[in-house]
C-alpha cells in the first residue's frame, strides 16, 4: 500500500528489544512457520480451505448481498465455527459433509467490536472436511474501506463506480472470512451486474453470462493461494488500455473515455515488470496485471497491491496535462514501482500477521527507490532517500515511537500501523543492510527468501535468515534485529581525528538521538558506518558495544555515513563541523544534503546550536544540485512557519529566501525550456510554491498575474498547481468566491479534487471558517470532505481541531474507517497552543481506547516539540538571520 503522505502519525506498539551486542553473530535454523507462535483473533479449531464467493451490487441503494461457499476444515471437535464479520447482516447459514444432509445453523451471534460472527450448531461438528455456505447482505461505503462507491460527473451525467479496499483488515466487510493474512486459499469471485458495466478481479473472466432484467454473471478464473486482504472487484464504466511485458498481459482501467490518460502508467509498468522478474528470480505468475484507476481521494492511502488488480486513486496513475507536473510522473512511475513490488513482497509471499507489515512496505519502498534508479538514473532517487530517512527519524526520536517490527492486537493498532517507521526506517534499514552485505550477496538472499516462501507466509527473520545465507560471516540477523526490534535512532559521536599514515582514523561512540528525553539512558545498536575523505576510498566498521574506530583512505575532511546509507544521526566536535562547513561546496550531492539533514535535527533537538545547519545552507554553491536546492528552500519555509505572529522575523526569512533562492529562479525561468532535466523541472515548480509560501513579493505578484490573465501557465501544465497554491493561500473573500465558483462548475474530478483543496489553504481565518463549514456539505463530494478539513489544519490547526470536534460524528463519517482514530488528533498536531495538549488529551481520554489512542499521543509529542524549539531554539536562529541579513 502506498500512503497518502510520506509521514503520517503513527502508533506504538512494543515489541521485543534486540539482544545485547555481543550475541552470536549467526542466527539458529528457524523452525517451520506452524510450530511458531502466529498471533490470531480467531479460534485455531477451524480453518479455510478454498471461498467461492457470488456478489449481487446494489449500487443505487448503497447495499449488495452475497453468497459466501467456503470449504473448511475442522481440526477439532466443536459445535460453534467463529469467523470474521463486520456490517454483516446473516440470512441462511449451512453445513455440509461429504455424507448426509446439509445441517443449518441454529444461531449466529454477531460481536460488533470484535468482528466476528460465532454460527451454533445444535451437533457437534467432527473434524473433517465440510462447506460453509452463508447467504448474506453488506452495505457499500462511501470512504475507501471495504466495498466502497466513487462518484463522479461524467459527459453522460453523474456515474458511480464501486471497488474494494480490505487492507487492514476489510475483507470482513465483504464476505464472511477468516480475514487474517496467514490463512491463504484460493477464491473464486462471480458477480452479476448491469450488462453494460464492467467488471474487475484480480484475475482474467473465465465466463460471462447473460441474464434476465438486463443483468450479467461474470465469473473469474481461480486465484492462487492468497490472503483475504487481497481480494479485489471492480464494477463501473471504465477503458482499458493493455500491452504485453515478459508474457504478461498489463492493463490500465479508467473512467471510460478517459483511458488514454493512463499511458504513461502502462509504460511505466511494462518496463518495472520484467525487471522485477529478472531482479527476484522467479517471474510474475498471474496471466495479467491490472493498475486500476478510482476518482477521488483517500485520508488514508493512495494505492493499493490487490494481486494482479493495483488500485489507485486517479492521482496517482493517469496523467491529465491540465494538472500534472513532473512531480507527479515520477510518483506514479514510483507508485507503480511500489505497488508492483509487492506483487512479489506481500502477495505472492506474505507476512503471518500484521506485527510484520513493515516486510511488505518498508521492502517495497526500498525496492521502487532501487527500481526507479536503474530504469530512471536521471531522476537522481537515490536523493530522495535521505528525507525518507528524515521523515522516520521524526516519529521514531520520541518517546511516542514504535519497533519496526510491532505488536499489533487491535484493529486500530493495525490501521494506525501504516506509518513512516513502517515505510521509510524499513526502506532505511534495508539500505543500510544492503549495502553491509553487498548488492550482489542481498540479492541472492531476496531471490533465495522468494523461492523458498512463494505462496506462503512468513516471518521477519525467515528474511535475515535468508540473507545470512548468502552472506557468511556476517552477523546480518543481529544488526537488524538491533534496528526492526527496538525503537529509536542511533547517534554516532564523531571525535580524535588524526592522520596517521596517510590515513584519517576517527574514534567513534554510539549514543541515543532524541528530541524529548535528554537524560535517556542510551539503547545499544551494532551499526555499520562508512566513512570517506573527500575523493578518498571509503572505509568501514561495525560499531559494537557502544565505541569504535573508523579508518578511511587519505588525509582531509571526514564524511561519517559517507553516502548516506546507515540510519544514524552524525555529530561532529566544532573543528570537524567547521572543516565541512568549508568544504561543503566540494562534497557529493547525498553527503552534502545528509549533512544539511543531520545538523538541522541535531539543531533542532538542542545537541548544538541549530545555526550550525543555516551555516551549511548558505554554504551551498549556487550552482547546487536541484536537490539540495529544495532542501535548503525547505528548511527556510519551516523556519518562516516557526515564525507566525512574529512578521519582523518573517520578513527577515523571506529577504533571505529571496536573495539566495530568486536568483535561481530567475536563471531557470517560469517556462520550461526543450530538453531541459527532469530535476530542473521539479525544482522550478518547488521554487515557486516556497517562495509563494514565505510571501516572497515578486513571486506573488506574478502568481496574481498570471493567473489574472489566464496565462497557460496558470491555466495548464507543471505550474498550475503551484501557481493557484499561492493565489489560493493569499485569497481575499472576492478571490475566495470565485475559485469556489470555479471549484462548483468544474466536471474534471481530478481538477475538482485540487480546487476544493485549494480552498482550504486560505490564510486569512474566516475563509478558513467558510471552507470548514462546506466540507459538512454535500458538495465537495464524499472522499474530498475530509481533505478540505486536514488542509484548513495545515494554517489552522486550532480552529480545525475544534471544529472537528463540535462536528464529531459527522466528521468521522467523512473519513475512511481505518482512519478515524487518528484523523481528529492529527488535526491539531500543529498547533503551538500549550492549551491542545489537554484538548486533545481529552478527546482521547473519552473517544479512544488506550490500545488505540497512539496518534493522539504523537499529536501530543509534536506540539510539545514544536513549543519546546520555539522556545530554546528559535533564539539561535534569530540570532542568525539578524546578523545575516542587513
Amino acid at each position: 500500500m502506498r500512503l497518502r503522505t510520506a509521514a503520517s502519525l503513527a502508533v506504538l506498539a512494543l515489541a521485543t528489544l534486540a539482544a545485547p551486542a555481543g550475541t552470536a553473530a549467526t542466527a539458529a535454523p528457524l523452525p517451520p512457520l506452524a510450530q511458531r507462535d502466529i498471533p490470531t483473533q480467531l479460534p485455531q479449531n477451524v480453518r479455510p480451505l478454498e471461498y467461492r464467493l457470488d456478489i449481487v451490487p446494489d449500487a443505487a441503494n448503497l447495499r449488495f448481498s452475497g453468497t459466501a461457499a467456503i470449504d473448511i476444515e475442522v481440526l477439532q471437535a466443536t459445535d460453534t465455527i467463529i469467523l470474521n464479520a463486520a456490517d454483516l447482516a446473516f440470512g441462511r447459514v449451512t453445513l455440509a459433509g461429504a455424507a448426509g444432509a446439509p445441517r443449518q445453523a441454529r444461531n449466529i451471534a454477531i460481536n460488533a467490536d470484535a468482528q466476528t460472527a460465532t454460527i451454533a450448531f445444535a451437533d457437534r461438528i467432527a473434524p473433517g472436511r465440510y462447506r460453509l455456505t452463508l447467504d448474506y447482505t453488506g452495505k457499500i461505503y462511501t470512504q475507501a474501506a471495504g466495498f466502497f462507491a466513487l462518484d463522479y460527473d461524467s459527459k453522460a451525467g453523474r456515474k458511480r463506480a464501486l471497488f474494494t479496499q480490505f487492507e487492514a483488515p476489510d475483507a470482513r466487510r465483504f464476505f464472511p472470512s477468516w480475514d487474517e493474512p496467514r490463512f491463504r486459499t484460493p477464491y473464486t469471485l462471480s458477480v452479476t451486474v448491469p450488462a453494460g458495466d464492467d467488471v474487475l478481479g484480480n484475475m482474467p473472466a473465465a465466463t460471462t453470462a447473460r441474464k434476465a432484467g438486463g443483468l450479467k454473471t461474470v465469473t473469474f478464473r481461480k486465484t492462487p493461494a492468497m490472503s483475504s486482504y487481497l481480494v479485489f472487484l471492480g464494477v463501473g464504466e471504465f477503458d482499458r488500455i493493455t500491452t504485453r511485458a515478459a508474457g504478461t498481459e498489463i492493463g490500465v482501467v479508467a473512467r471510460r473515455g478517459i483511458g488514454a490518460q493512463g499511458r504513461w502508467a502502462l509504460t511505466s509498468a511494462a518496463r518495472i515488470l520484467p525487471w522485477y522478474n529478472d531482479y527476484f528470480g522467479t517471474p510474475f505468475p498471474l496471466p495479467k496485471l491490472d493498475n486500476i484507476a478510482g476518482p477521488g481521494s483517500s485520508q488514508f492511502f493512495g494505492a493499493m497491491e490487490n494481486w494482479g488488480a493495483i488500485f489507485s486513486f486517479e492521482n496517482r496513475l493517469l496523467i491529465d496535462p491540465a494538472i500534472s507536473t513532473e512531480a507527479s510522473r515520477q510518483d506514479i512511475f514510483e507508485t507503480a514501482a511500489h505497488e508492483m513490488a509487492h506483487q512479489w513482497f506481500g502477495d505472492l509471499v506474505t507476512m503471518a500477521w500484521w506485527d510484520d507489515l513493515w516486510l511488505n512496505e518498508g521492502f517495497a519502498s526500498w525496492m521502487a527507490t532501487k527500481s526507479t534508479q536503474a530504469l530512471h538514473p536521471e531522476w537522481q532517487p537515490e536523493l530522495g532517500r535521505v528525507g525518507g530517512r528524515e521523515a522516520a527519524i521524526g516519529l521514531d526520536s520520541v518517546a511516542t515511537t514504535h519497533p519496526v517490527v510491532q505488536h499489533l492486537t487491535t484493529v486500530d493498532q493495525i490501521s494506525q500501523a501504516f506509518d513512516a517507521i513502517t515505510y521509510q526506517k524499513g526502506e532505511a534499514v534495508i539500505t543500510m543492510l544492503e549495502d553491509y552485505v553487498g548488492a550482489d550477496a542481498w540479492r541472492r538472499g531476496v531471490q533465495d527468501y522468494v523461492r523458498i516462501h512463494k505462496y506462503s507466509n512468513t516471518q521477519t527473520d525467515d528474511l535475515w535468515s535468508a540473507v545470512e545465507r548468502a552472506a557468511p560471516g556476517k552477523p546480518v540477523t543481529a544488526i537488524a534485529h538491533d534496528f526492526t526490534l527496538q525503537p529509536g535512532v542511533p547517534l554516532i559521536r564523531v571525535s580524535n581525528v588524526r592522520c596517521t599514515g596517510g590515513r584519517t582514523v576517527a574514534d567513534l561512540r554510539q549514543e541515543e538521538f532524541t528530541r524529548d528525553r535528554p537524560n535517556k539512558t542510551s539503547l545499544r545498536w551494532r551499526v555499520p558506518v562508512i566513512a570517506a575523505t573527500l575523493g578518498g576510498v571509503q572505509g568501514r566498521t561495525l560499531v559494537s558495544g557502544g565505541t569504535g574506530v573508523v579508518t578511511a583512505a587519505g588525509c582531509g575532511t571526514l564524511v561519517v555515513n559517507s553516502g548516506q546509507t546507515g540510519y544514524y544521526r552524525t555529530l561532529y566536535t566544532a573543528p570537524l563541523l567547521a572543516s565541512l562547513k568549508r568544504d561543503y561546496a566540494r562534497l557529493p550531492t547525498v553527503d552534502q544534503l545528509g549533512l544539511l539533514s543531520d545538523n538541522w535535527g541535531l539543531g533542532l533537538a538542542g545537541y548544538q546550536s541549530a545555526a550550525e545547519a543555516l551555516d551549511l545552507a548558505d554554504a551551498a554553491p549556487a550552482d547546487a544540485n536541484p536537490r539540495l536546492v529544495q532542501a535548503v528552500a525547505g528548511i527556510l519555509a519551516v523556519i518562516h512557519g516557526m515564525y507566525e505572529g512574529d512578521p519582523r522575523h518573517q520578513a527577515l526569512v523571506t529577504r533571505y529566501a529571496t536573495a539566495r533562492l530568486a536568483p535561481v529562479l530567475a536563471r531557470i525561468g517560469w517556462a520550461a525550456k526543450p530538453g531541459e532535466p527532469a530535476t530542473v523541472t521539479l525544482l522550478r515548480a518547488n521554487l515557486v510554491a516556497t517562495l509563494g509560501n514565505v510571501r516572497e513579493p515578486g513571486v506573488v505578484a506574478e502568481a496574481n498575474r498570471l493567473t489574472a490573465a489566464r496565462s497557460p501557465l496558470a491555466t495548464g501544465g507543471p505550474l498550475r498547481t503551484a501557481i493557484a497554491s499561492i493565489v489560493a493561500q493569499n485569497a481575499d473573500a472576492a478571490a475566495w468566491d470565485r475559485l469556489h465558483a470555479e471549484a462548483q462548475a468544474e466536471r474534471n474530478p481530478l481538477i475538482r479534487t485540487q480546487l476544493y483543496r485549494q480552498l482550504a489553504s486560505a490564510r486569512d481565518e474566516g475563509l478558513a471558517r467558510r471552507a470548514l463549514e462546506l466540507a459538512l456539505t454535500p458538495e465537495p463530494g464524499a472522499t474530498n470532505s475530509s481533505g478540505i478539513i486536514s488542509g484548513v489544519a495545515a494554517q489552522h490547526p486550532d480552529l480545525a481541531f475544534d471544529f472537528a470536534i463540535r462536528h464529531r460524528e459527522q466528521v468521522e463519517g467523512l473519513v475512511d474507517i481505518s482512519s478515524r482514530s487518528r484523523f481528529i488528533p492529527q488535526l491539531g498536531a500543529r498547533s503551538t497552543d500549550p492549551a491542545m495538549v489537554g484538548r486533545i488529551e481529552e478527546y482521547a481520554t473519552r473517544y479512544l481506547t488506550p490500545q488505540s489512542r497512539r496518534p493522539a499521543d504523537q499529536a501530543i509529542a509534536a506540539i510539545r516539540d514544536r513549543i519546546r524549539v520555539r522556545e530554546t531554539r528559535l533564539p539561535d536562529i534569530s540570532r542568525w538571520f539578524e546578523a545575516k541579513v542587513r
